[in-house]
């Protein structure tokens, strides 16, 4: 049976919840380990699921400082690039927002739901504990019909982060 966790800002996930960021989203890439780690996770919503003591997926939510367009660096450790902002934060009705990021399922266990309840998880948290109204993210290409299945909306033109790929910023209203 899969586990459904998460953790608030102020608690740091298990090595595990960062073994199964990397193997996702980073080594497919080339990167070396520390690339999985953002100087805020200290501050940011993790949820993951795992299988016994296994973590399988993970993501991680933070919130949108009211000054930030939700522009940052993409990875940590040394020559991470820059990340585009999102126009919708401009709105104020936008604010609080929320950002997603760091969302990966290890391989064979991808297509049984389990990306969607660590979303569910995230969203309702960052509602919850971040009073959040909005979440934006950068969703990579082969990833956009996940989010649009689960009521995420396109909101700008295609864009390519340098070292990962093809990418689309999506927008969620709560």
């Amino acid at each position: 049976m899969y586990m459904i966790s998460v953790s608030l800002p102020g608690t740091t996930p298990s090595s595990e919840y960062y073994d199964c960021r990397f193997a996702v989203l980073r080594a497919p890439l080339g990167f070396k380990r520390g690339a999985e780690l953002l100087d805020d996770d200290d501050q940011a919503i993790h949820a993951w699921a795992s299988l016994d003591k296994t973590v399988i997926a993970v993501g991680r939510a933070h919130l949108i400082p009211s000054n930030s367009d939700g522009s940052g660096s993409d990875h940590g450790g040394p020559g991470a690039v820059k990340i585009p902002g999102f126009g919708p934060l401009s709105a104020p009705a936008n604010r609080p927002a929320f950002q997603i990021r760091q969302m990966g399922t290890l391989e064979n266990y991808r297509r049984q739901g389990l990306a969607a309840k660590v979303l569910t998880s995230l969203e309702e948290a960052a509602k919850t504990h971040l009073s959040a109204k909005a979440g934006f993210l950068q969703a990579r290409e082969q990833a956009i019909g996940f989010y649009e299945s689960q009521g995420w909306q396109i909101i700008d033109e295609p864009y390519s982060i340098e070292g990962i790929g093809p990418h689309r910023s999506m927008m969620k209203k709560f």
